[in-house]
């Protein structure tokens, strides 16, 4: 641009006519340079290395988490073959997940973030080497013990999980600056979505190949790398508190910022409800076993499905950020994630399946950056662990509590009927809050 302004003053003082066309070209280049000096680095994040080890080690950690999930899912089903089993593993997780999430969100913003990161990663990877041990046979169990032993370590990792999801969260917003918050939750966006990928198709083959033992191994190994590169980003300060609180007051002050916050609370109620209601994840091994007929292997590929598409939104999102109308491109986000649904349920083709999961997951994708973007930027730095802990406690555990919910509608309601009604409630919530909150349709960040 520099260059452009002094060829512009050197022309001025040394020439007195010129043509049309010579002024076109010039307010052309001129306009040409400003666009490109003002187009935002979409990489920006990205060149802070702690910024970039913190995302690397989530996506380790996604793919563990999700390899073990899809391992754990098709283990309880090949033993049980009852749907409900399948809904429990959710609700065994959410349990102590949504126990310790007001007590999780008032350490992380009293705490050292970091250390409560570790020590939330170190837990979840001793339930992984717990299940490893289950899994190896050694324990001489029975199939009942079995599957009561795998609930009994999901259980544990629940709480891993309710410390993890608030800390997460607070910790990102420390490692950039508050100007390039919305382009790092987009890659963490992105980031987690990749490890969603590829996580569950890793689980499904080497399930199928090698046997839950040796793949427990391999989510390990994902389990060891998130922690060696986790240790050396530095602790950041604590958050400072502005005012004296009583335990209970501090304990429930994210729940009462997310209440008077009201954009905040329609979002989050929005995600609530199309992940309470749109399940249908929970029921894949069945889909995969006995509607679609595709096994294991085919399991992994459903499992990856909605995240290939949310990997392809998000990173869409970090050239062309849909945030400034926010409100609207939520609810078009969560409507799309319906419908969807909706179609999976009634498939009878594989690839017609995975193709609804794959748009589900693009849909899904936009509400969640936009819900993430607006809960960062309207909490202040010593409300973030407590506001996610409401977060996590009105989204993150309705993804379990949701499976749960699957899992019961599957076993009175039959398979693919509590899908579709999982679909279909989650368009007339959508339906309603449209037309009662004029604010959240007019939102632009």
């Amino acid at each position: 641009m520099i260059p452009l302004m002094l060829n512009l003053i050197i022309l001025s003082l040394t020439h007195r006519n010129y043509e049309p066309q010579f002024f076109l070209k010039l307010t052309t280049d001129l306009k040409d340079h400003l666009e490109t000096f003002n187009k935002p680095d979409p990489y920006i994040a990205l060149r802070f290395w702690e910024f970039r080890n913190f995302t690397i080690a989530r996506l380790c950690i996604t793919i563990a988490s999700q390899m073990q999930a899809v391992i754990v899912g098709w283990q309880i089903y090949e033993i049980t073959k009852d749907p409900l089993s399948l809904g429990l593993i959710g609700l065994a997780e959410a349990i102590p997940s949504i126990s310790v999430l007001f007590f999780s969100g008032h350490i992380t913003d009293t705490s050292d973030r970091k250390k409560i990161v570790m020590a939330s990663v170190f837990l979840m990877t001793i339930c992984s080497m717990l299940l490893l041990v289950i899994a190896s046979g050694s324990l001489d169990f029975t199939d009942q013990m079995t599957v009561y032993g795998i609930y009994a370590v999901i259980f544990l990792s629940g709480i891993g999980r309710g410390f993890s999801a608030p800390s997460f969260f607070a910790f990102v917003s420390q490692l950039v600056p508050k100007e390039n918050l919305p382009n790092a939750i987009t890659w963490n966006t992105t980031t987690w979505q990749t490890g969603a990928v590829s996580g569950p198709a890793i689980g499904g083959l080497l399930y199928g190949i090698i046997g839950p033992t040796n793949t427990y191994v391999a989510i390990l190994i994902f389990w060891i790398i998130s922690i060696a590169l986790l240790i050396p980003i530095k602790k950041k300060p604590k958050p400072e508190q502005l005012e004296s609180q009583s335990l209970i007051e501090q304990l429930t002050a994210g729940l009462k910022f997310v209440f008077e916050k009201k954009i905040i609370l329609g979002a989050i109620t929005l995600d609530l409800f199309a992940v309470l209601f749109g399940g249908a994840v929970a029921l894949l091994p069945i889909f995969a076993g006995e509607i679609l007929f595709v096994g294991p292997e085919g399991l992994g590929a459903l499992r990856a499905a909605p995240s290939i598409g949310a990997v392809i939104m998000a990173v869409y999102m970090t050239r062309k950020p849909l945030t400034k109308y926010a409100g609207r491109n939520l609810i078009i986000g969560v409507f799309g994630f319906g419908i969807c649904i909706i179609v999976f349920g009634l498939s009878r083709n594989f690839f017609l399946s995975f193709a609804a999961l794959l748009l589900s997951g693009a849909f899904d994708s936009v509400s969640v950056v936009i819900r993430a973007t607006i809960i960062q930027l309207m909490t202040p730095d010593n409300m973030k662990g407590r506001v996610s802990a409401v977060n996590s406690i009105f989204i993150g555990s309705s993804n379990e509590i949701g499976a749960f919910e699957s899992g019961v509608a599957a076993k009175f309601l039959g398979t693919v009927p509590s899908v579709i009604f999982g679909g279909i409630m989650t368009l007339l919530i959508v339906t309603f809050v449209t037309f009662i909150s004029p604010r959240m349709r007019k939102l632009k960040l």
